[in-house]
């Protein structure tokens, strides 16, 4: 999802009065899901090719097709819980790295909502009863703006985020190492943004991070990533 150049993250903010139900059409579904049949397959006999097939996706814990090899991020969303839901795959498809930081896929997501709510209705067909599937019905939107683009624009301060960084290095290494857990350094300041949101919001599932990023300012966000950003 993009405010002008800028990555953000979808925000679950509840239904408010100025909300309004957005219907998904499978029709209209099946066309949008031409943009994505490069690498996925669905329906009878679909297979894995670049991406996952995506029959039985609702519900589909992330990362869960044997048959297929996914990406180190990938596989760690799925050890962190993420479930494939109407909500997660609504921000997954909005922006991708909202989910998952480093996915493989060379996608930059779909902004109209009403595109993801009518190739979600088309993907729901191949799901197992889909009727059944509480995610399958209309949900209500906030009418505002995803998430403020000022807090996208906020210039952080580095040594500030050095400061606060003592909580993160306690996981995640500075060299950028990855060991048991994913690096962060050098992580554009935009897309570590995003990902603090969505773990704020509870879009992510892990619940350490929820915790710890529930605790920080959009300023002090906006001050790790600068930090983070500005590592060799």
């Amino acid at each position: 999802m993009r405010v002008g150049p800028i990555l953000v993250v979808l925000l679950w903010v509840g239904a408010t009065p100025a909300s309004a139900q957005v219907v998904g059409d499978a029709e209209r579904g099946a066309k949008v899901f031409r943009k994505c049949a490069a690498c996925h397959q669905v329906g009878e006999g679909a297979k894995n090719r670049v991406g996952p097939h995506l029959n039985g996706v609702f519900g589909r814990k992330a990362g869960a097709l044997e048959a297929f090899r996914y990406s180190d991020h990938m596989q760690r969303a799925s050890a962190d819980g993420l479930v494939w839901t109407y909500d997660t795959l609504d921000a997954f498809l909005e922006n991708p790295k909202s989910m998952v930081s480093a996915t493989r896929m060379s996608f930059a997501g779909l902004r109209k909502e009403q595109e993801r709510a009518d190739l979600l209705a088309y993907l729901r067909q191949f799901s197992d009863n889909p009727r059944d599937i509480p995610e399958s019905e209309p949900t209500l939107r906030a009418a505002g703006p995803d998430l403020d683009p000022s807090v996208l624009a906020l210039k952080g301060d580095p040594d500030y985020g050095e400061y606060l960084s003592s909580e993160c290095t306690t996981c995640h290494q500075v060299d950028g190492s990855n060991q048991g857990i994913p690096s962060i350094t050098n992580w554009p300041p935009e897309n570590f943004v995003v990902a603090m949101h969505a773990y704020k919001q509870q879009l992510r599932p892990h619940p350490v991070m929820q915790m710890m990023a529930g605790r920080l300012s959009d300023e002090e966000i906006a001050a790790l990533a600068a930090y983070f950003a500005s590592l060799e």
